[in-house]
């Protein structure tokens, strides 16, 4: 495969589409398809007109992004136009691309991607620059995904939970360039809780809404993460929280809890303390307890040791921390946040410092390096 040829005809290519009417991004999308395609055909079979094999590919993946693209618009012109929420139809079409992204045999960053790409109606390039990768990189991982679950026939329920997992992930991914992957999260959800009524969907939905309603709050001017007890209160969005709280209200009601509502009753407990000094840790520490019982996740015991050092003292959080592995991520932070409610600072300052040697991105390193230097301050 001659991977210099690939490069000097990909702007020639690139350009014919353009003038055959194809929108820029568009034709970037079409073109990075076709490439992918030729590393896969060329070796065994390589055409005698490079160029005007890649021209007629990449335009044929146009014409099917296009023809995809217009298909999603008439879809969503149609949830507009439902009248009232409730089951979704068998032949709902789109319902059933939430399941074939969220096919087992496909990764969590392939389902995500492929999610974004044909659900949510994203460029490649967009959700590209939403996970910092080269584009090449994520068209490579979009088609991948498309050729896994090409045979899929829908002959059988979908894997609710594992639609929902795949739409939290999007969720918790946050946002980077110039897609808000949390905000494309809420929309989608939002597109399957008017398309299916189940419980959990709701109680993600609901979820989603109590923390981005937090958003606003959540970075100090100078990017450092503001921790939840010290965030202004009065920039939190009181719409999102009001509709996130009706939303676990109903889907409670229905006396079929799972994990996702179980989480948001946690968020809403939250929300609804007018001081961090006024939340109701005791039953925080109850829904804890129930999500525990739900998932076995050793991650939502080692928050439920946060809440119970708030709600029991800080030396019966060290106790319930003592019982998890050590090696669990955000389980040093945790720690050093106990010690120093105990009291005991040099070992807060020392926990610090480990944490933020293993924290996972530049504002938590940098919001427990300074909590380290503050501690370290105190002692002097």
């Amino acid at each position: 495969m001659d991977a210099a040829l690939l490069r000097s005809l990909t702007p020639n290519v690139l350009g014919i589409l353009v003038r055959r009417g194809a929108d820029f991004a568009a034709a970037e999308d079409a073109v990075q398809e076709a490439l992918i395609e030729a590393v896969r055909v060329w070796p065994g079979d390589r055409p005698k007109d490079p160029k005007g094999w890649l021209v007629t590919v990449a335009w044929r993946k146009f014409l099917d992004m296009a023809r995809s693209d217009a298909a999603r618009r008439r879809r969503e012109d149609l949830v507009d136009d439902e009248p009232e929420p409730g089951p979704a139809p068998a032949v709902d079409d789109t319902l059933q691309l939430y399941f074939l992204c969220a096919h087992p045999s496909l990764t969590p960053s392939s389902a995500v991607a492929l999610t974004l790409r044909a659900v949510g109606g994203l460029t490649t390039r967009q959700i590209a620059e939403a996970y910092l990768v080269p584009e090449a990189t994520m068209a490579q991982r979009i088609s991948r995904a498309k050729r896994t679950v090409s045979g899929v026939r829908f002959d059988q329920a979908g894997d609710v939970a594992t639609v929902l997992r795949v739409l939290y992930l999007v969720f918790n991914e946050g946002y980077s360039g110039d897609v808000d992957l949390a905000a494309e999260a809420i929309r989608l959800t939002r597109r399957l809780a008017a398309a299916i009524d189940h419980p959990e969907v709701a109680g993600l939905l609901a979820l989603m809404l109590l923390h981005h309603a937090r958003r606003a709050a959540r970075t100090a001017p100078d990017g450092d993460l503001v921790p939840l007890a010290e965030q202004d209160r009065g920039e939190w969005d009181t719409r999102l929280i009001a509709e996130g709280v009706d939303l676990l209200q109903a889907a409670l009601a229905r006396d079929s809890l799972g994990e996702f509502q179980a989480q948001a009753a946690i968020a809403a407990l939250h929300a609804d303390a007018p001081t961090a000094g006024e939340t109701d840790w005791k039953q925080i520490v109850e829904w804890y307890d129930e999500l525990a019982r739900l998932t076995g996740s050793p991650i939502v015991r080692l928050n439920r040791a946060v809440a119970v050092g708030e709600a029991d003292g800080p030396r019966a959080g060290l106790a319930a921390l003592a019982e998890l592995d050590g090696s669990l991520p955000r389980h040093a932070a945790v720690a050093a946040y106990l010690h120093e409610r105990d009291g005991d600072l040099a070992t807060a300052a020392r926990l610090y410092v480990e944490a933020a040697g293993k924290a996972a991105n530049v504002a938590e390193r940098t919001h427990l390096t300074r909590q380290a230097a503050r501690i370290n301050a105190l002692r002097k």
